[in-house]
Order: C-alpha cells, then structure tokens, then sequence
C-alpha cells in the first residue's frame, strides 16, 4: 500500500484517506486500472480532482477490513451486471433476445451480432447489449448446462 495511513468512511459514507504525512483526502474515489481483465490488481486511490492520491498493487495485499472497504465502494460504482445464467435465447441467429439471471436480477437485452461477444480471458466473457450495457461471464464453464448448450451456439 502506497502512501496509505488510514482509509475510512466519514460521516456521509464517502471515502476518506489520511496519507502518511498526515494530510486528509476527503471524497477519495477507487477506480480499477484493469476492471474485467484483473480486477484484484492495480488500484488507484483518486481526489474530487481526478489526480491519484495513492495506488495499490494488490487488493489482496491488504488487511481485511481495508480489503473489504475498498472492494464494497468498487461494487456501488460499477455497472456491469454479472450473468449467472442464460434462461433463454429467442433465437440462434442474430440480432437475437437474451434473458439472463444476473447478480442484479432477471433481464432482457438484444445481441446484435456475435461479435458482441468478446472473450477477454480463459473463460470470461463480456457481451454487449445493443443499448451499450455490458454483461459479464466471470466463467463460462462453470455456468449451469442449459446456459452453456445456449452460449456455445454463439462463440
């Protein structure tokens, strides 16, 4: 942890960083450097004027609480629902309508063609709706047999 002293909440539920010549950040936003393709690396600490305050290598370097923190805040700011299953395709050309199980509920969204769906790791997947929505397969093969048979059509 890079020039870190304490990281807390205020008040307001917002970020507070004292660094370590004791100077307080107040409103302290984390942003991934890597978000899909190594979520856990890389993490900058930045002020209310987009300037990096601090930078961390690895979130899993850092004591739990802190950990735990940092991974919420990133969670309340990112919008890129998590697909945990594929509950239906209307059909196997495109454009075609998905309905998909995500961590944030069931939802439809149009795939426009195949290549919405990129590969961007072994086994992950991000697919782009045709509305710009971004949906993420953290692991395609550990995704139940019917959401695989019907993804397979796809790649």
């Amino acid at each position: 942890m890079n020039n870190i002293q304490s990281l807390a909440r205020d008040a307001f539920g917002r970020l507070t960083l004292i660094d370590e010549a004791g100077q307080t950040h107040e409103q302290v936003t984390p942003v991934r450097a890597h978000p899909l393709s190594a979520p856990e690396d890389g993490i900058s600490l930045v002020g209310t004027d987009g300037h990096e305050i601090a930078w961390i290598d690895r979130l899993g370097d850092l004591p739990e609480a802190l950990r735990e923190l940092l991974r919420d805040e990133l969670a309340h700011r990112e919008v890129t629902p998590t697909v945990l299953r594929l509950l239906e395709v209307s059909t196997f050309s495109t454009p075609s309508q998905w309905t998909v199980e995500t961590d944030r509920g069931v939802t439809e969204f149009i795939l426009k063609s195949e290549e919405d769906i990129r590969r961007i790791g072994e086994g992950r997947l991000l697919i782009a709706s045709s509305h710009g929505l971004h949906f993420l397969v953290p692991d395609r093969f550990a995704l139940d047999r019917h959401s695989r048979k019907l993804l397979e059509r796809f790649l």
